[in-house]
């Protein structure tokens, strides 16, 4: 019946993980001893402090309906986590929130984009933001963040891949898949490219907790009052509280975009889930010494990976400063063992070393391999080891 099948959705496509995780949970079935390094959430348990919350709320008979916008109590716990971390000032009527900060991308991109309209799409990018933009009728223009820039991209280049159909750019620091991180001087720069040209900033912030060696995570918004009316914050407690099941993100900024956001998520969604919203209040508003002991656990484990990492022949990488992935670039060590390119290459490592990673084709980066380090210490060496036995055993 795929002709009754809209346009939009056929025009999607496939997601290049699909294979490889299908695949890795075949072995699984087979009892084979697989190492998955593909998952993007954390691999610690939500603190107690906020199961606690959720299960009181219940107890209490808050399982009704909320406000599209999400409780009053979030958005002001929200609020005030903004004005704490970033010193910004937001009113309850330029926050929303979202089941998810992906949710909160979603709607932001069918409430600004008409038919035709760009969205300019640094590479690599998260696989969603060019999907969620061509489902809203937009154009995602890319570019390319080059490696020997640490995968960022310039005020030049982005200055260059604008036009008079140009509604956004999207800049997500700590960056997935990358984990790098822009400096305040530079995204000072990138914004006044975007002040210049009245394009929208989308700041997906969602990694801002999970920065390392000493680097300080920068908002644009934060930067002038003329960067925080022309930015959106996306953000959630997915990451930084260890929630990514509860499905609890928020979106920041210019009032009129927000209640176009609340309009199309009261016809769509009604409201985030209400319990999973006390736990958020719980998350902002409780003791935040369990995020920073999470912090600290990924830094320790980039510490120790990063290194074995780069010693794999074939192998570079650029250190991450943020989030919980590394991108190493893996086109020598396919060549040097044999393989057409990196997706073969990839492919390979699940089935010979029982390694399963996320090909960077479905990044925009086909040279590269996203592997997750949100996974214990143990399973991680043992896991960079098979690798490196893997390359070692098929040199030519």
């Amino acid at each position: 019946m795929e002709t009754l099948l809209a346009k939009r959705v056929k025009a999607l496509t496939p997601s290049s993980t699909l294979a490889i995780t299908a695949k890795a949970k075949e072995l699984k079935a087979q009892g084979k001893n697989v190492i998955g390094l593909g998952a993007g959430e954390p691999d610690y348990n939500t603190p107690q402090n906020i199961i606690d919350a959720a299960v009181d709320s219940m107890n209490q008979g808050h399982t009704k309906y909320t406000p599209s916008a999400g409780l009053p109590a979030l958005k002001k716990e929200i609020a005030a986590k903004l004005q704490r971390d970033q010193g910004l000032s937001y009113d309850s009527s330029e926050i929303i929130v979202t089941n998810g900060a992906k949710h909160g991308l979603y709607t932001l991109f069918q409430v600004i984009l008409d038919e035709g309209d760009q969205v300019v799409i640094p590479i690599p990018y998260w696989v969603s933001y060019p999907e969620q933009v061509k489902l809203a009728g937009g154009v995602p223009v890319y570019v390319e963040g080059e490696e020997r820039n640490q995968f960022k991209i310039t005020p030049e280049q982005l200055e260059n891949s604008f036009s008079d159909r140009t509604k956004a750019v999207i800049i997500n620091s700590p960056s997935n898949p990358t984990g790098i991180l822009y400096t305040e001087e530079e995204l000072r720069k990138l914004g006044e490219v975007c002040l210049e040209h009245n394009v929208l900033i989308i700041s997906d912030e969602i990694y801002e907790k999970l920065v390392y060696g000493g680097y300080k995570h920068v908002s644009v918004a934060e930067l002038s009052p003329q960067l925080k009316e022309q930015t959106i914050i996306i953000n959630g407690v997915s990451k930084s509280h260890s929630m990514t099941g509860w499905r609890i993100g928020y979106a920041a900024g210019n009032k009129q975009i927000i209640k176009a956001m609340t309009n199309l998520a009261s016809h769509s969604t009604s409201n985030p889930t209400t319990t999973a919203q006390y736990g958020a209040i719980a998350a902002y508003a409780g003791s935040q010494q369990p995020v920073e002991e999470m912090r600290q656990a990924f830094e320790q484990r980039l510490k120790i990976i990063f290194a074995k990492l780069v010693d794999i022949p074939g192998f570079t990488c650029v250190k991450p400063q943020g989030a919980f992935y590394l991108f190493p670039n893996a086109k020598k060590a396919a060549e040097l063992t044999g393989f057409n390119n990196v997706d073969e290459f990839a492919e390979a490592l699940l089935e010979e070393a029982m390694v399963a990673v996320i090909p960077g084709s479905g990044f925009g980066a086909p040279d590269n391999i996203r592997l997750s380090y949100a996974a214990s210490l143990e399973l991680l060496e043992e896991a960079i080891d098979r690798i490196h036995r893997f390359v070692e055993s098929k040199l030519k």
